[in-house]
């Protein structure tokens, strides 16, 4: 009971309290829209159509079987880094064998030029987290077949999504439980999807790498968690400024289970 009454609705807390909950959810719906952004420039095309796709979703973490990593990331997340031109002249070369002899040539299209003109920047092996690119040894290394992202990647991101988004919509569920939604079921559920989303989605980035139609599981978790989210933020918002308080949340002074 003493939970309850201190769980008030928005029209009776004080508006610099309104104030502060509108700043963070707004920051946070843009920090979310520029996550959704970020999966997309790294998913998306890998099956060599620009929208995103459960087959972009199965090429990122099975692999696409048919190519080599090399060639995978020119058609996924570095795709926008070097010009169409020089892509299709590495992907020439890596076809025909990946000769060594063919590796070097003197002009500006050799496969050397062009990483040492395009990849250097972030591939010279300073970063222990992205391949080295640079000289022959080190390219030949990335044409194997793509099997996907390997587990110690898998690891390394799932820990820093779990912290990272459990914390996230546990300020978001926060605020949003000054709303008033009836039935009070349907508020519970609207709490805890994104929590259950997130352990489907990530669960389910290793099934795919065993089970390839386990990627719909990882589009769908997805997708779920963005409803979620835009739900509970958008319902603050507008009971924050703009709701007409009902009467019988008027005859409970405010306060919402």
């Amino acid at each position: 009971m003493i939970v309850e009454r201190n769980c008030l609705h928005f029209s009776q807390l004080p508006i610099g309290m309104r104030t502060l909950y509108s700043g963070t959810l707004l920051v946070l719906g843009v920090g979310y829209l520029f996550a959704m952004i970020h999966i997309f420039a790294s998913h998306a095309g890998r099956d060599g159509n620009p929208a995103l796709s459960v087959q972009d979703l199965i090429i990122a973490y099975s692999g696409s079987k048919s190519d080599t990593r090399l060639e995978a990331a020119l058609k996924g997340p570095m795709a926008s880094m070097l010009p169409q031109a020089e892509q299709d002249e590495i992907v020439a070369w890596v076809r025909r064998g990946a000769i060594k002899e063919e590796f070097s040539t003197g002009t500006p299209l050799s496969v050397e030029a062009i990483t040492e003109k395009r990849c250097k920047a972030c591939h010279d092996g300073s970063n222990p987290h992205l391949p080295n690119l640079m000289g022959y040894e080190n390219l030949a290394s990335t044409i194997e077949i793509d099997t996907g992202m390997d587990i110690f990647t898998l690891v390394r991101v799932s820990h820093i999504h779990l912290f990272g988004i459990t914390f996230i919509f546990f300020i978001v569920g926060s605020i949003f439980c000054h709303s008033y939604i009836k039935p009070l079921w349907l508020k519970c559920i609207i709490l805890m999807t994104p929590f259950l989303a997130i352990i489907l989605d990530i669960g389910s980035w290793y099934l795919t790498k065993l089970f390839p139609p386990f990627a719909w599981m990882v589009m769908i978790s997805g997708a779920a968690m963005g409803v979620a989210f835009g739900v509970q933020v958008l319902i603050s918002l507008y009971q924050m400024w703009f709701y007409k308080v009902p009467d019988e949340l008027k005859e409970n002074k405010g306060v919402v289970s």
